[in-house]
């Protein structure tokens, strides 16, 4: 569905949310545009469950899986109102999140941090980039405000493998395969290995692997299962390219923002710790069960051979000092610094999280280093 034919079908969803006189319970429209059942779901709902219990029922919100708005569609609609809160994907939306983007854009820097990081890395990259744009990012948050949004956390996944249709595990494989991207970094370690990058939206993937449209996706492990495309994928390589996908989980309209008192916010706060945490584990703590789970169907799950991995490293030493001149080009004036502050953050988070133990866990971690400390009253005004 067009966003601009949404405003007639969503109206009496945005009714729920107009409601704010004093006194008067109020819930919110939550947009996410992964299908029902999916790890950003889960969030959903629990921070939803957090936001009730924090306000004594006062203010609520309701989660619309995959239908108030579609991953394409929540930026905008967010901005113009279509929901209160929302599941921003900022990749699909290149120029108007580049300072956010460059950020999520480095993530194959968990590859030059070993084993340790490849065991949390969802769990602490995301944790780094909610820090870094909460309080050292003010470009990311203008670029957020520019867009009636206010920033509020994230969530994100395990290391991308390649889940295809036919064997891809070296480079000979990868010469000319077709593979969907999700981001600009999975993008040009494609062209770097002599793959072809084929740009689509999330909701589009299965139809283009079933089609044959597609050899792979650039993916985390849990959403072939999240997006249904399990019978589609044959072939799961690890190893490479490597790197993780980080949603702006829980974004809100500013002008709803700015209706919230301060105990309000800081329930909102401590709701999308929560998200942040439900959904980033389950993503983590899913991936070893997801691949049990396709390897008794049938799916072969292959290493990357050396030569692949090797060349995944030299690409990220030097996509590193590409990727500072690259968003030079896009208005990022200090790209250099920004990485530097946010690799110390990153290598914090990784520590941080290492000993975690579950969902409720993690969400104690990120409330008590993170989000706990925001100044809500500052925060989006």
């Amino acid at each position: 569905m067009k966003l601009n034919n949404l405003f007639s079908a969503i109206g009496g969803a945005a009714l729920l949310s107009a409601v704010a006189t004093s006194g008067t319970a109020r819930e919110l429209t939550f947009a996410i545009g992964h299908p029902p059942g999916s790890y950003l779901i889960a969030g959903g709902e629990a921070f939803s469950e957090v936001l009730a219990e924090e306000t004594n029922g006062e203010l609520t919100a309701k989660v619309f899986p995959m239908s108030l708005l579609s991953m394409a569609e929540t930026s905008a609609g967010l901005r113009e109102g279509l929901a209160d809160i929302g599941a921003v994907m900022s990749t699909y939306f290149a120029a108007e999140y580049p300072h956010t983007n460059m950020i999520l854009d480095a993530s194959m820097l968990l590859n030059t941090m070993g084993d340790e990081a490849k065991s949390v890395a969802g769990l602490a990259y995301s944790a780094a980039m909610a820090e870094f744009i909460l309080t050292k990012c003010p470009e990311c948050n203008q670029e957020f405000a520019a867009q009636n949004q206010v920033y509020t956390g994230a969530a994100g996944t395990p290391g991308y493998a390649l889940n295809c249709t036919k064997p891809v595990v070296t480079m000979e494989d990868l010469q000319g395969a077709r593979l969907r991207i999700g981001g600009a970094n999975w993008a040009r370690w494609s062209n770097a290995v002599g793959a072809t990058p084929v740009t689509m939206s999330g909701n589009e993937m299965l139809e283009a692997l079933a089609q044959g449209v597609l050899d792979c996706i650039i993916l985390s492990v849990p959403d072939v299962q999240n997006f249904g495309m399990g019978e589609s994928v044959k072939h799961i390589t690890l190893g490479a390219p490597g790197g993780v996908y980080v949603a702006s989980l829980s974004n809100m309209n500013r002008n709803t923002w700015m209706e919230l008192s301060a105990t309000e916010r800081t329930a909102v706060m401590k709701a999308a710790a929560k998200a942040a945490a439900v959904s980033s584990w389950a993503y983590q703590s899913g991936h070893e069960a997801v691949l049990e789970k396709v390897k008794a169907a049938g799916v072969e799950v292959h290493e990357a051979d050396a030569a692949v991995q090797e060349k995944t490293a030299e690409f990220v030493e030097v996509d590193k000092e590409a990727l500072i001149s690259l968003y030079a080009e896009k208005g990022v004036s200090r790209g250099s610094e920004m990485i530097a502050e946010f690799s110390n953050i990153l290598e914090k988070w990784v520590n941080l999280t290492q000993n975690v133990s579950d969902a409720d866990a993690l969400s104690e971690l990120y409330w008590d280093e993170l989000y706990s400390k925001i100044d809500v009253e500052a925060h989006g005004s």
